[in-house]
Protein backbone atom coordinates (compact mmCIF):
# COMPACT_ATOMS: atom_id res chain seq x y z
CA UNK A 1 0.00 0.00 0.00
CA UNK A 2 1.41 3.40 -0.98
CA UNK A 3 1.71 6.27 1.49
CA UNK A 4 -1.36 8.21 0.40
CA UNK A 5 -3.59 5.11 0.41
CA UNK A 6 -2.26 4.10 3.83
CA UNK A 7 -2.88 7.58 5.19
CA UNK A 8 -6.49 7.50 3.97
CA UNK A 9 -6.97 4.06 5.52
CA UNK A 10 -5.66 5.22 8.90
CA UNK A 11 -7.84 8.34 8.85
CA UNK A 12 -10.86 6.22 7.92
CA UNK A 13 -10.18 3.91 10.88
CA UNK A 14 -9.85 6.89 13.23
CA UNK A 15 -13.03 8.51 11.93
CA UNK A 16 -14.84 5.20 12.35
CA UNK A 17 -13.96 4.99 16.05
CA UNK A 18 -16.83 5.73 18.40
CA UNK A 19 -16.69 9.16 20.01
CA UNK A 20 -16.25 7.77 23.53
CA UNK A 21 -13.10 5.83 22.58
CA UNK A 22 -11.54 8.36 20.20
CA UNK A 23 -9.54 10.34 22.86
CA UNK A 24 -8.00 7.11 24.18
CA UNK A 25 -7.18 5.95 20.66
CA UNK A 26 -5.44 9.21 19.81
CA UNK A 27 -3.52 9.13 23.09
CA UNK A 28 -2.38 5.60 22.32
CA UNK A 29 -1.28 6.55 18.81
CA UNK A 30 0.78 9.47 20.13
CA UNK A 31 2.50 7.53 22.91
CA UNK A 32 2.68 3.86 21.99
CA UNK A 33 5.83 1.95 21.20
CA UNK A 34 3.82 -0.67 19.33
CA UNK A 35 4.88 0.79 15.98
CA UNK A 36 8.61 0.51 16.72
CA UNK A 37 8.84 -3.08 15.52
CA UNK A 38 7.49 -1.98 12.13
CA UNK A 39 10.57 0.20 11.48
CA UNK A 40 13.18 -2.08 13.06
CA UNK A 41 14.58 -4.61 10.61
CA UNK A 42 16.71 -7.68 11.15
CA UNK A 43 19.63 -5.62 9.83
CA UNK A 44 19.16 -3.18 12.71
CA UNK A 45 19.27 -6.07 15.16
CA UNK A 46 22.51 -7.36 13.63
CA UNK A 47 24.13 -3.93 13.88
CA UNK A 48 23.06 -3.62 17.51
CA UNK A 49 24.54 -7.04 18.23
CA UNK A 50 27.81 -5.93 16.62
CA UNK A 51 27.77 -2.78 18.75
CA UNK A 52 27.29 -4.89 21.88
CA UNK A 53 30.18 -7.16 20.87
CA UNK A 54 32.42 -4.14 20.35
CA UNK A 55 31.43 -2.57 23.67
CA UNK A 56 32.52 -5.77 25.40
CA UNK A 57 35.92 -5.61 23.71
CA UNK A 58 36.69 -1.91 24.10
CA UNK A 59 37.17 0.49 27.01
CA UNK A 60 34.24 2.82 27.55
CA UNK A 61 35.92 5.61 25.56
CA UNK A 62 36.28 3.16 22.63
CA UNK A 63 39.91 4.13 22.03
CA UNK A 64 43.13 2.13 22.13
CA UNK A 65 46.33 3.43 23.68
CA UNK A 66 47.91 2.82 20.29
CA UNK A 67 45.92 5.76 18.92
CA UNK A 68 48.68 8.08 20.08
CA UNK A 69 47.74 11.10 17.99
CA UNK A 70 44.04 11.04 18.88
CA UNK A 71 44.74 10.53 22.59
CA UNK A 72 47.24 13.39 22.56
CA UNK A 73 44.78 15.68 20.79
CA UNK A 74 42.11 15.04 23.42
CA UNK A 75 44.58 15.86 26.20
CA UNK A 76 45.59 19.07 24.40
CA UNK A 77 42.03 20.30 23.99
CA UNK A 78 41.50 23.52 25.99
CA UNK A 79 38.21 22.28 27.49
CA UNK A 80 37.36 18.81 28.85
CA UNK A 81 36.41 16.42 26.06
CA UNK A 82 35.56 12.74 25.89
CA UNK A 83 35.23 10.36 22.99
CA UNK A 84 31.84 8.67 22.89
CA UNK A 85 31.48 6.37 19.91
CA UNK A 86 28.10 7.11 18.32
CA UNK A 87 27.78 3.59 16.89
CA UNK A 88 28.35 1.96 20.27
CA UNK A 89 26.48 4.41 22.50
CA UNK A 90 23.24 6.11 21.55
CA UNK A 91 21.74 8.83 23.76
CA UNK A 92 19.69 6.36 25.81
CA UNK A 93 22.79 4.26 26.48
CA UNK A 94 24.77 7.34 27.50
CA UNK A 95 21.96 8.32 29.87
CA UNK A 96 22.08 4.88 31.50
CA UNK A 97 25.87 5.12 31.90
CA UNK A 98 25.47 8.54 33.50
CA UNK A 99 22.90 7.15 35.93
CA UNK A 100 25.35 4.38 36.85
CA UNK A 101 28.11 6.93 37.43
CA UNK A 102 30.26 5.51 34.61
CA UNK A 103 29.99 8.63 32.46
CA UNK A 104 29.03 12.27 32.84
CA UNK A 105 27.63 14.87 30.49
CA UNK A 106 29.13 17.76 32.47
CA UNK A 107 32.17 18.77 34.48
CA UNK A 108 32.77 21.10 37.41
CA UNK A 109 34.50 24.33 36.46
CA UNK A 110 35.33 25.05 40.12
CA UNK A 111 35.84 21.93 42.20
CA UNK A 112 33.36 21.76 45.06
CA UNK A 113 30.93 24.23 43.50
CA UNK A 114 27.67 23.86 41.61
CA UNK A 115 29.12 25.70 38.64
CA UNK A 116 29.19 23.11 35.86
CA UNK A 117 29.53 23.13 32.09
CA UNK A 118 28.64 20.63 29.40
CA UNK A 119 31.32 18.20 28.29
CA UNK A 120 32.12 18.15 24.60
CA UNK A 121 31.42 14.74 23.07
CA UNK A 122 33.19 13.67 19.88
CA UNK A 123 32.72 10.57 17.76
CA UNK A 124 34.54 9.24 14.72
CA UNK A 125 31.77 6.75 13.92
CA UNK A 126 28.34 6.98 12.33
CA UNK A 127 25.47 6.25 14.69
CA UNK A 128 22.90 3.63 13.68
CA UNK A 129 20.52 6.45 12.78
CA UNK A 130 23.14 8.09 10.54
CA UNK A 131 24.01 4.77 8.89
CA UNK A 132 20.37 4.09 8.04
CA UNK A 133 19.91 7.63 6.73
CA UNK A 134 23.05 7.30 4.61
CA UNK A 135 22.26 3.93 3.05
CA UNK A 136 18.48 4.22 2.82
CA UNK A 137 18.04 7.89 1.88
CA UNK A 138 21.32 9.52 0.84
CA UNK A 139 22.84 7.08 -1.63
CA UNK A 140 20.80 6.44 -4.78
CA UNK A 141 19.80 3.03 -6.06
CA UNK A 142 23.25 1.64 -6.83
CA UNK A 143 24.24 -1.97 -7.39
CA UNK A 144 25.15 -1.95 -3.70
CA UNK A 145 25.60 0.34 -0.77
CA UNK A 146 26.46 -1.32 2.54
CA UNK A 147 26.68 -4.97 3.48
CA UNK A 148 23.45 -5.23 5.48
CA UNK A 149 21.42 -2.90 3.29
CA UNK A 150 22.39 -4.06 -0.19
CA UNK A 151 24.31 -6.54 -2.32
CA UNK A 152 27.47 -4.54 -3.02
CA UNK A 153 30.06 -6.74 -4.70
CA UNK A 154 32.93 -5.46 -2.56
CA UNK A 155 33.35 -3.07 0.36
CA UNK A 156 36.71 -1.84 1.62
CA UNK A 157 37.48 -0.18 4.91
CA UNK A 158 40.84 1.58 5.24
CA UNK A 159 42.16 1.77 8.82
CA UNK A 160 45.56 2.99 10.00
CA UNK A 161 45.42 1.47 13.48
CA UNK A 162 46.48 -2.19 13.68
CA UNK A 163 44.41 -2.85 16.84
CA UNK A 164 41.23 -1.63 15.20
CA UNK A 165 42.00 -3.61 12.04
CA UNK A 166 42.23 -6.76 14.13
CA UNK A 167 38.96 -5.94 15.90
CA UNK A 168 37.16 -5.19 12.64
CA UNK A 169 38.39 -8.39 11.03
CA UNK A 170 37.15 -10.30 14.07
CA UNK A 171 33.64 -8.85 13.58
CA UNK A 172 33.71 -9.45 9.82
CA UNK A 173 34.55 -13.12 10.43
CA UNK A 174 32.10 -13.65 13.29
CA UNK A 175 29.15 -12.18 11.39
CA UNK A 176 30.12 -13.91 8.13
CA UNK A 177 30.75 -10.74 6.12
CA UNK A 178 34.09 -11.99 4.84
CA UNK A 179 32.79 -12.67 1.32
CA UNK A 180 32.34 -8.98 0.52
CA UNK A 181 34.13 -6.91 3.18
CA UNK A 182 37.87 -6.35 3.26
CA UNK A 183 39.71 -4.36 5.94
CA UNK A 184 42.85 -2.68 4.62
CA UNK A 185 45.53 -1.78 7.18
CA UNK A 186 46.99 1.31 5.57
CA UNK A 187 47.15 5.07 5.37
CA UNK A 188 44.54 6.17 2.83
CA UNK A 189 47.27 8.23 1.14
CA UNK A 190 48.92 4.97 0.04
CA UNK A 191 45.74 3.61 -1.55
CA UNK A 192 45.50 5.57 -4.81
CA UNK A 193 44.31 2.56 -6.83
CA UNK A 194 41.51 1.80 -4.38
CA UNK A 195 40.25 5.39 -4.51
CA UNK A 196 40.47 5.53 -8.29
CA UNK A 197 38.30 2.42 -8.72
CA UNK A 198 35.69 3.21 -6.07
CA UNK A 199 32.07 3.90 -7.04
CA UNK A 200 31.30 5.38 -3.60
CA UNK A 201 33.76 6.90 -1.11
CA UNK A 202 32.54 7.66 2.42
CA UNK A 203 34.65 9.92 4.63
CA UNK A 204 33.33 10.49 8.14
CA UNK A 205 35.33 13.19 9.93
CA UNK A 206 38.53 11.46 8.88
CA UNK A 207 40.96 14.39 9.08
CA UNK A 208 39.22 17.25 10.89
CA UNK A 209 40.04 16.15 14.39
CA UNK A 210 43.78 16.35 13.73
CA UNK A 211 43.71 19.82 12.18
CA UNK A 212 45.09 22.64 14.30
CA UNK A 213 42.36 25.28 14.56
CA UNK A 214 44.61 28.30 15.06
CA UNK A 215 44.24 30.73 12.18
CA UNK A 216 47.95 31.48 12.04
CA UNK A 217 50.84 29.07 12.54
CA UNK A 218 53.66 30.18 14.84
CA UNK A 219 57.21 28.97 14.57
CA UNK A 220 58.81 29.88 17.92
CA UNK A 221 58.62 26.42 19.58
CA UNK A 222 59.01 22.80 18.54
CA UNK A 223 55.37 22.13 19.48
CA UNK A 224 54.25 24.86 17.06
CA UNK A 225 56.39 23.36 14.31
CA UNK A 226 54.76 19.97 14.91
CA UNK A 227 51.31 21.56 14.63
CA UNK A 228 52.32 23.07 11.32
CA UNK A 229 53.46 19.64 10.13
CA UNK A 230 50.07 18.21 11.10
CA UNK A 231 48.35 20.96 9.15
CA UNK A 232 50.57 20.28 6.13
CA UNK A 233 49.79 16.55 6.33
CA UNK A 234 46.08 17.38 6.53
CA UNK A 235 46.35 19.57 3.43
CA UNK A 236 48.30 17.01 1.41
CA UNK A 237 45.86 14.26 2.44
CA UNK A 238 42.95 16.23 0.98
CA UNK A 239 44.90 16.98 -2.19
CA UNK A 240 45.63 13.25 -2.51
CA UNK A 241 41.91 12.49 -2.18
CA UNK A 242 40.95 15.13 -4.73
CA UNK A 243 43.59 13.90 -7.18
CA UNK A 244 42.52 10.24 -6.99
CA UNK A 245 38.74 10.35 -6.47
CA UNK A 246 38.12 11.27 -10.11
CA UNK A 247 35.89 8.54 -11.50
CA UNK A 248 33.20 10.46 -13.37
CA UNK A 249 29.76 9.95 -11.86
CA UNK A 250 31.08 8.26 -8.71
CA UNK A 251 29.85 9.52 -5.36
CA UNK A 252 31.62 11.08 -2.40
CA UNK A 253 30.00 11.29 1.04
CA UNK A 254 31.66 13.53 3.60
CA UNK A 255 31.10 14.63 7.19
CA UNK A 256 31.32 17.59 7.45
CA UNK A 257 31.00 19.32 4.08
CA UNK A 258 33.98 19.72 1.77
CA UNK A 259 33.63 23.48 2.07
CA UNK A 260 33.97 23.32 5.84
CA UNK A 261 36.81 20.81 5.73
CA UNK A 262 38.86 22.90 3.31
CA UNK A 263 37.96 26.34 4.69
CA UNK A 264 41.04 26.63 6.91
CA UNK A 265 43.47 25.18 4.39
CA UNK A 266 45.24 26.70 1.42
CA UNK A 267 44.95 24.01 -1.23
CA UNK A 268 44.80 23.88 -5.00
CA UNK A 269 41.44 22.08 -4.90
CA UNK A 270 38.77 23.75 -7.04
CA UNK A 271 35.51 22.28 -5.75
CA UNK A 272 33.41 23.53 -8.67
CA UNK A 273 35.70 21.68 -11.07
CA UNK A 274 35.83 18.50 -9.01
CA UNK A 275 32.38 17.84 -7.53
CA UNK A 276 28.74 18.81 -7.67
CA UNK A 277 26.85 18.74 -4.37
CA UNK A 278 23.57 16.87 -4.45
CA UNK A 279 20.72 18.15 -2.31
CA UNK A 280 19.50 15.85 0.43
CA UNK A 281 16.09 15.66 2.07
CA UNK A 282 16.85 15.69 5.79
CA UNK A 283 13.12 15.46 6.61
CA UNK A 284 12.70 12.02 5.05
CA UNK A 285 13.95 10.21 8.16
CA UNK A 286 10.77 9.75 10.19
CA UNK A 287 11.88 7.76 13.24
CA UNK A 288 11.55 9.47 16.60
CA UNK A 289 14.43 11.11 18.45
CA UNK A 290 16.07 12.12 15.19
CA UNK A 291 19.22 14.19 15.60
CA UNK A 292 18.68 16.48 12.63
CA UNK A 293 21.85 18.44 13.35
CA UNK A 294 23.88 15.24 12.96
CA UNK A 295 22.09 14.35 9.71
CA UNK A 296 22.75 17.82 8.29
CA UNK A 297 26.48 17.20 8.65
CA UNK A 298 26.21 14.48 5.97
CA UNK A 299 26.89 15.77 2.44
CA UNK A 300 26.73 13.96 -0.90
CA UNK A 301 28.75 14.91 -3.99
CA UNK A 302 28.89 13.61 -7.54
CA UNK A 303 32.31 13.58 -9.18
CA UNK A 304 32.36 15.66 -12.37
Amino acid sequence: MELEAARRAVLAAVRGTCAADLPRLLHWMRNTNDFDELVVSNNDVVLKNIAEDLRNRLPIEAMFNSEHQAVQKIHQHPLPMIHVDAFLYDDDFVDSLCEEGKMSRSYCTECGSYKTASLEFISHSFSLMELKFLYQHVLPDLTGKGYLYSSASQLYGVEMNADFCQLQEMMVTKYQFIDRIKVVHADICTEASLLQKADVVVMNNVFEYFLDRQEQARYETLADKLLLIQQYQFKTAWEFIAFNVRKRGSLLVTVPSLKESLSKLQTNIQLNQWVEEMQLNYDVYMEKDVDREALEQIHLYRIL
